[in-house]
């Protein structure tokens, strides 16, 4: 039975000249802990070594509700700052418009005024890809995208991307900016499927967006299956897993990455095993009926 292609060892990011692998590490939790700099630096050279070039962070990360807001970007900065040959080897994608203790705000000001505060933190000249994190629906996307392409012909950032935007919010936002979307991040794992059928991913084929996929083990749901769901989605993983020797969570990133959208998992653990272990996913096989079986198994029914 034919096999389904996956991707290269490289890819564009949408109409960019910026050039990614097909997997990304995420910086979620890059902060916890009071992580030191040279752990931290440890954890960027795993990623990098492991072939994976897109680190993505946002000012958000490392906020617990009272404080620690940039405490991410800020540790990254350091990294940067004493080695500054490795922010060469990177795609730098940050994150922002979320306002503590509001929800969001992209008002042109504060918009403006967060990408600045991400390029001090973070201790570099250029943001590589900046994404509005989540949508303000206070803000019009034509003062969005005004600031963003600002941002753009200052040098300041090189590409622009959403995060856990509607299809309709992208088109509007798409229709003001002078400079194209080049990606989009919403949640997609064997577990949130939603994507498949909504029309996320044909927008994003149709607008050569690249889909960043975060959370693509369902919040570690996939490592520790507890529902009768999430066992039949575990159980089908592990049945093409263990035929190549594969572990669940390297097999939840394949079969993302198996569909023709090009989905770029964006691997969220602060273990550097686990982050170089998720390059084995590029070996992986799939059939159409392997594929469909995790789907199914997702969908808790047949296919129509």
């Amino acid at each position: 039975m034919t096999e389904l292609r996956l991707p290269g060892e490289t890819r564009k990011l949408g109409n960019s000249n910026l050039v990614i692998a097909p997997l990304a590490w995420g910086m979620w939790r890059f902060a916890d802990n009071n992580r030191s700099v040279s752990d931290a630096a440890r954890l960027v050279h795993t990623a990098l070594d492991a072939g994976i070039t897109l680190l993505d962070t946002a000012d958000i990360y490392g906020f617990d509700g009272k404080g620690g807001f940039g405490d991410a970007e800020t540790l990254l900065g350091k990294v940067l700052a004493e080695e500054p040959a490795l922010r060469r080897r990177m795609v730098l994608a940050t994150k922002g418009g979320i306002r503590p203790p509001l929800p969001y705000d992209q008002s042109p000001k504060y918009l403006a005024e967060a990408i600045d505060a991400s390029l001090q933190r973070l201790q570099v000249e250029t943001i590589d890809l900046y994404q509005i994190h989540r949508p303000d629906i206070l803000s019009h996307p034509q003062e969005v995208a005004q600031v963003l392409d600002g941002a753009i012909a200052a040098g300041k950032i090189r590409a622009i991307g959403v995060s856990n935007f509607t299809t309709a919010q992208i088109e509007a936002l798409s229709h003001f900016l002078t400079a194209p979307l080049v990606s989009t991040q919403p949640e997609i794992s064997p577990l949130r499927i939603d994507c498949f059928e909504n029309g996320e991913l044909d927008q994003a084929m149709r607008m050569n967006l690249v889909p960043l996929a975060w959370s693509p083990l369902g919040g570690g749901q996939l490592v520790n299956p507890e529902t009768e769901r999430e066992l039949a989605v575990a159980t089908a993983l592990d049945r093409i897993a263990e035929t190549q020797g594969k572990s669940r969570s390297v097999a939840a990133y394949s079969w993302l990455m198996a569909h023709p959208a090009g989905i770029v998992p964006i691997i969220g653990s602060q273990t550097p095993e686990r982050i170089a272990e998720g390059a084995e996913a590029l070996t992986m096989r799939w059939t159409r009926q392997e594929w469909y079986a995790v789907l199914v198994a997702a969908r808790e029914e047949g296919l129509p």
